[in-house]
């Protein structure tokens, strides 16, 4: 009769559910561990992100396969429910009614289907809930990691900042140590026909021969250090 084929049609679902029921628990032992995982603060946040994947793919070609078998299930549901409800079946020397067998037997099938649904919605939102998580987790470390590359690079900087004073420093006595040597050897012939020795005008002439290059260096520096104008 009608009824018993859109009965039929509609246990098609129920079929298919059962079938989900295994992998479905395989899904959900493997979401719950990796859950687990992230309590217990697991390191290799990116290697839970891909097990999360491969577990959100897997739900969700679940669900796209059986999208179409549900509604319809749904569907055929409700037309057997209006066919029998059509019938306007009354007891009879209490013998059982044709609504009541179906309910008995029809039923439980039917909110099988319902319940196997709802499973796989609330494992693909776990999913999804988990999956924000462990990004956030994510970007927690990166921020962190970023921040620690931040701060090397910062000591970096000071350390080269203070090397480059070092540095300049050592130029400022290298350099000045040659400009007094060439400019006593410049002053020599003057010194010798002022009467005055070759020691006593080197040390006249190193405190501004020394003054005036670190000036020139400072003045250097000082140039570089100015942004590009524009």
């Amino acid at each position: 009769c009608e009824i018993e084929t859109y009965k039929a049609m509609s246990m098609l679902g129920f079929y298919r559910a059962r079938e989900l029921g295994p992998e479905l628990g395989a899904l959900d032992t493997q979401l719950t561990d990796l859950m687990s995982a992230m309590s217990r603060g697991h390191p290799e946040a990116e290697v839970l992100l891909e097990r999360l994947l491969s577990i959100s793919t897997e739900l969700e070609r679940m669900a796209a396969q059986m999208a179409y078998r549900f509604g319809a299930t749904e569907a055929y549901e409700a037309i057997v429910g209006q066919r029998i409800a059509a019938l306007r079946e009354t007891r009879f020397k209490g013998q059982q009614t044709f609504a009541e067998f179906m309910m008995r037997r029809y039923e439980p099938a039917m909110r099988t289907v319902k319940s196997t649904q709802g499973r796989l919605q609330t494992l693909s939102d776990r999913a999804v809930r988990a999956g924000d998580l462990l990004r956030t987790r994510v970007d927690v470390d990166r921020s962190a990691q970023n921040q620690a590359l931040l701060a090397s690079m910062d000591r970096r900087a000071d350390m080269q900042l203070r090397l480059q004073h070092t540095v300049e420093g050592l130029s400022v006595v290298a350099v000045s140590y040659y400009a007094v040597s060439l400019a006593a050897y410049a002053l020599a012939p003057l010194a010798e026909a002022s009467g005055i020795g070759k020691t006593l005008a080197t040390a006249a002439i190193t405190l501004p021969v020394v003054a005036a290059v670190w000036w020139s260096v400072r003045r250097i520096r000082r140039h570089l250090e100015e942004p590009p104008e524009r």
